[in-house]
Parts: structure tokens; C-alpha cells; sequence
């Protein structure tokens, strides 16, 4: 004759195990939310204390909204693409079909040079993936010539332009988007002439149904040391030695790449001048 297993060893009646539960419970919860502050506090002197912590922003030297075209009436694109502002903030797309690949990227210069030793920051809405986007900065065509030279090789958004063609610049890649890396996202930096992989770092930023913009985007060049944070969240960081991959980059431009099809805003983009602390 079969008999039945018992659901619960202990010989305990049901309404004392109850009451167990339930006291252990309420107890506990001062307990969690505490733990829970405690755990907030930690991560928000994780988050904020490198940047501020290592530097003092000394002044601003370019501020642009980005939230109308005669904001970037001066800006250069290299590529074709649609610029736009229907939230009051730049929004970009590809105009060719990604399935002519790199001839359907571009990238949007901002035509001022600024100086080495600065902090650039911006804020960042992904809207529809695939793609990525990139930031070059430190941009300058060989012999030191700006990049728009008329001497220089004419650029139309395919990368090996970029990276195999006549500037130097250093890049962040971040929002990678593609079926290759889904299992991985990260944020790369290079450097150019010879699209040197640097230094790696995870993205925090999540796809666009569970993203919630914008997002604080942050470089720091300061002399040989190259940062980058998301929400002040340190993302990576290189020290250039001057040496393995060429001399140290300083003083250039700055410009916007993205890869079709990806579809961003941007906003606030700002440049200050930075001095480091004596920590």
C-alpha cells in the first residue's frame, strides 16, 4: 500500500510556522531598506568620485545645445545623412540603405580645434538599433594640417577613411549594436593612423525598449591619459605611452560617427578645460 509523503518534516502545526514567517518578515524589513541606502550610498561615491575626484574644470571653452539647426550650421558631414530636431535636440539617421554598408555611414564634425586637457561631455538618446556610434577627438591630418585641408584625402564616411587615410584621432565606439555582439556589449577605444585597439570597457547602457535617456556621456583628454564614463560610471581608461602606437595626440577636432541603421539624439554638448589634482 502506497503511502503519501509528507509535505514538511517538522512536527510544528501549521500557525506557529506562520507566525514564524511573518515575524521573521517584519522584523527584517528596517533591516533591508537599510542594507538598501547603505548599498545606494556605496554606488553613488562609486559613481561620482573619479572625474570630480582626479580634476577641476577650470573654465568652458565651446557649449552647443544642439537643440536647432542653426546650431549646427557650421558643423561639417562627411557621408550623407538626414539631421534633424523634433524633440529640440539633434537627432541623425542614415540616408543611404544599410545595405550598401560603409558608404552609408557618415560622420559630423564640429568645425571648431580645441585644446589638449579637456573634459568633452554631451548627452545621448538612443532612439532605434542597430549600429553604433563614435567619438573622434584629438583629430588632425598628417603633418599636423587641420582635417579639412584641401590637400588631404577626400572623406565620405566609409571608416577606413578614418583610420587608414590621412588624420590621426583617437575614437570611442559605444552603443555597439549588432547581432555579433549581443552576448557582449562594450565600448572600444582606438587610435588612428592604424586603427589601434586600446583599451575595452562593458556598456551599461541597455537596448532602446529598456533605455531610459539621456544619457551623461563623458571624455577626458588630459596630456597622455585618455577616460570614458557613462553616468559618471569610469567606463575605461589608457594611458598613451607616445610610444607603441605612435606619439601622443593633443590638440583637434572633434566629430560625431554613426553606423546605419542606428538612429540617435544628442544634446549639451560641452567643452572645458580641465587641470588635474594633487590627490
Amino acid at each position: 500500500m502506497r503511502t503519501k509523503k509528507k509535505l514538511c518534516e517538522f512536527n510544528y502545526p501549521p500557525e506557529f510556522i506562520f507566525l514564524i514567517i511573518l515575524t521573521f518578515g517584519i522584523f527584517n524589513v528596517p533591516y533591508l531598506f537599510s542594507q538598501q541606502k547603505e548599498l545606494t550610498a556605496v554606488d553613488s561615491d562609486i559613481l561620482h568620485k573619479f572625474y570630480y575626484e582626479r580634476y577641476e574644470e577650470i573654465k568652458t571653452v565651446y557649449q552647443n545645445p544642439l537643440s536647432n539647426s542653426k546650431d549646427v550650421k557650421d558643423f561639417i558631414l562627411e557621408g550623407k545623412a538626414l539631421v534633424s530636431f523634433p524633440n529640440n535636440r539633434m537627432r541623425m539617421q542614415n540616408l543611404l540603405d544599410p545595405i550598401e554598408k560603409q558608404k552609408s555611414n557618415f560622420v559630423f564634425w564640429c568645425p571648431q580645434n580645441f585644446p589638449d586637457n579637456i573634459s568633452i561631455s554631451w548627452n545621448f538618446y538612443p532612439i532605434e538599433e542597430p549600429g553604433l556610434c563614435i567619438l573622434f577627438f584629438s583629430a588632425k591630418g598628417i603633418n599636423g594640417k587641420d582635417i579639412f585641408d584641401t590637400s588631404l584625402m577626400k572623406r565620405e564616411g566609409d571608416y577606413k577613411q578614418y583610420h587608414h587615410g590621412d588624420i590621426n584621432a583617437y575614437h570611442i565606439s559605444y552603443f555597439r549594436r549588432n547581432e555579433n555582439e549581443r552576448n557582449m556589449q562594450l565600448c572600444n577605444l582606438r587610435k588612428s593612423y592604424g586603427f589601434y585597439m586600446t583599451a575595452q570597457g562593458a556598456d551599461p547602457i541597455p537596448p532602446v525598449k529598456y533605455a531610459a535617456p539621456p544619457y551623461k556621456m563623458r571624455v577626458v583628454k588630459f596630456e597622455d591619459q585618455i577616460e570614458f564614463y557613462i553616468n559618471d560610471l569610469l567606463v575605461l581608461e589608457w594611458k598613451d605611452d607616445g610610444k607603441t602606437y605612435g606619439p601622443v595626440l593633443n590638440e583637434g577636432k572633434l566629430g560625431f560617427r554613426q553606423m546605419a541603421p542606428l538612429v540617435a539624439e544628442y544634446s549639451n554638448l560641452k567643452v572645458t578645460q580641465i587641470s588635474k589634482k594633487n590627490n
